[in-house]
């Protein structure tokens, strides 16, 4: 019976030291940066990024703050799709900024872009297809190429 009650090995041991090391650098990040805030809707936790407080003061300008806060134009409508994408960029946002490598002006990239192009359709459908028409094959135009600065003024 001895046989099977053995302590724990030098791999167990390196094993919960590194899973103990990035709960509570994880956990301690995350507790810096506000991170249950970004689990609500309030647009002020996007202002928790110094980088952000010029989009942030340009959306409060902006026409869009009176029916739109940056969740809606900028994760996708489903729950599981709207988190997931919440904490990828969250992930990639706060290894950008904390690396320093990220572009200046921020540049948007195609997949959040993607997002954002939907939400604008979405909203403004009857004017998208008033200019697009309902045609089969039809280009599709994009909506920030003009529109850029709509929700968020400089």
């Amino acid at each position: 019976m001895g046989k099977f009650l053995k302590g724990p090995t030098l791999e167990g041991i390196i094993l919960g030291m590194a899973i103990g090391l990035i709960t509570g650098i994880g956990g301690y990040t995350f507790l810096y940066a506000k991170g249950t805030s970004y689990l609500t809707n309030n647009p002020e936790a996007c202002a928790n990024c110094h980088i952000m407080h010029e989009h942030y003061n340009g959306w409060i300008k902006s026409s869009h703050r009176t029916v739109a806060v940056c969740n809606d134009c900028h994760t996708p409508s489903g729950f599981f799709e709207k988190y997931a994408t919440k904490a990828s960029n969250g992930f990639w946002h706060s290894l950008a900024f904390t690396t320093g490598r990220f572009p200046e002006p921020l540049q948007i990239k195609p997949h959040n872009l993607e997002i954002t192009e939907n939400a604008c359709r979405k909203c403004h459908q009857d004017i998208v297809e008033a200019i697009e028409g309902p045609y089969p094959g039809n280009i599709r135009l994009s909506c920030v190429r003009c529109h850029n600065s709509v929700g968020h003024l400089e």
